[in-house]
């Protein structure tokens, strides 16, 4: 339902442009818009331009793909307060993952940006101001969650169970993962999908229907996670997909009160043997080169490990390397992951396997903010640490075998881009159109929430 009031008062300001940004949730996954060209924010909020002359169209077009628009604002008011106008272009592509349709409790991969500061730093980073959330976008206004997708990944399954009818899996296992003394609960969920035809590989996602209805009296959306399995699942054997979920937790901004996330907590206390609806899989930006002989650079916070655990496992475990015997990886990993506190090190011990057995093929670096100290003596984020080793990295970089992978909280980003900026400046070189290079070749793939 959308606010005819504001749609008319947008409709005749005289804010120069005469073109208007819409605030949109709610739009679904389907038929209908792969067809179309809405930016996808995965915070749950989907921001379209739209020329006036188009208004009265885009309000149709968005209420028959199941959208609620939230606000319209013309673009010169939103440039006069941010510096810029910080919003998708009407003509971007479109994401290949639904929105949830909610804010505070929406979790894309589990969760939505935090309310507070310290939930964000339990992920393993500081949090920018609010005020400066929309600035962490790139020089078109765009966030930068998305490219298009390699053309040799054409063949990927996508979207083979839908929001109107979800596969019912069931959860085989649900385990902590959090050790003792560490910040808030993660689980690892194992479902059996031996019952259908779900299939997918490592770097899509997943969709989670919660039961119940939300505050407006309808069913619950979906919720989007990033698949932590490889393609023949924990047990090697095709017939599971697992799942890496943090309960969201946060501080109501207003009353104070503890609020948890619907889905995430549904998640985190399922029992074994209790069904669960399952949709998708989602997504083509995260998805691994298919050459083998590459450089992998996983950079990730909290639950944002869900992805890289899948390359990884494929890359280097015994039984995935016996089930894979055309996929030989030969390449170099580096993973740099950051978390608050050594017990949120999630499947620290597996990881560590894998360094000491490949010790020339990964590498493991770690951000405990609360526990390490940065060189200006505050706390260890992630991007200290992209700081830390920003010479090696970019050198890394210009390697047109490697491909860099990250996944957390939008709030990583800026600091990544600032310490690629001073490594790539000593060679003369400006990261930020070095950086739209390495998206057009599809070496650069991002999904931060």
């Amino acid at each position: 339902m959308y606010n005819q009031g504001a749609v008319e008062g947008a409709a005749n300001t005289e804010l120069g442009s005469r073109v208007f940004v819409y605030e949109v949730v709610g739009l679904r996954q389907g038929e209908e818009t792969d067809q179309t060209s809405y930016p996808i924010r995965k915070s749950g909020s989907v921001f379209i331009r739209v020329p006036y002359n188009r208004m009265n169209q885009e309000m149709r077009r968005i209420t028959r793909l199941g959208g609620t628009i939230v606000s319209i604002q013309p673009v010169t008011a939103l440039q006069q307060v941010n510096g810029k106008a910080s919003l998708g272009n009407a003509t971007s592509e479109v994401s290949e993952l639904a929105t949830s349709g909610e804010t505070a409790n929406s979790e894309g991969n589990g969760k939505a940006t935090p309310v507070n500061a310290d939930d964000s730093e339990a992920k393993g980073f500081a949090k920018p101001p609010a005020e400066e959330q929309l600035k962490n976008k790139d020089k078109k206004g765009n966030t930068m969650t998305q490219a298009k997708a390699k053309k040799d990944h054409g063949d990927v399954p996508v979207n083979t169970y839908r929001p109107n009818a979800p596969f019912i899996g069931k959860v085989i296992s649900n385990e902590p993962l959090v050790k003792e003394g560490g910040i808030g609960i993660v689980q690892h969920l194992k479902f059996d999908i031996s019952a259908g035809d779900l299939k997918y590989i490592e770097g899509q996602s997943i969709g989670i229907i919660p039961p119940g209805l939300d505050k407006n009296g309808k069913p619950e959306k979906l919720r989007l996670y990033s698949i932590a399995s490889t393609r023949h699942g924990d047990d090697v054997d095709d017939k599971t997909v697992s799942l890496c979920v943090r309960q969201l937790e946060y501080k109501h901004p207003e009353t104070g009160e503890t609020v948890y996330g619907v889905c995430s907590t549904h998640l985190c206390f399922l029992e074994p043997g209790a069904d669960v609806k399952i949709t998708g899989p989602v997504g083509k930006e995260m998805l691994l080169p298919q050459d083998t002989d590459t450089n992998v650079i996983m950079l990730a916070t909290g639950t944002g490990i869900a992805p890289m655990r899948a390359y990884l496992w494929r890359q280097f475990k015994d039984a995935e390397r016996a089930a894979n015997p055309e996929y030989e990886f030969k390449g170099f990993s580096w993973l740099i992951f950051g978390v608050p506190t050594t017990p949120n090190l999630l499947y620290k011990e597996e990881l560590e396997e894998i360094q000491q057995k490949y010790p020339n093929n990964f590498r493991l670096t770690g951000a405990i903010s609360r526990e390490q100290k940065n060189p200006q003596g505050g706390r260890m984020y992630i991007q200290d640490r992209v700081a830390e080793h920003a010479d090696e990295l970019w050198q890394l970089i210009k390697n047109e075998k490697t491909h860099t992978y990250i996944c957390g909280l939008r709030g990583m980003e800026e600091g990544i881009d600032a310490a690629l900026t001073t490594a790539a400046a000593k060679e003369g070189v400006t990261w930020s159109d070095y950086q739209k290079e390495l998206k057009k070749a599809h070496r650069w793939h991002v999904e931060t929430y």
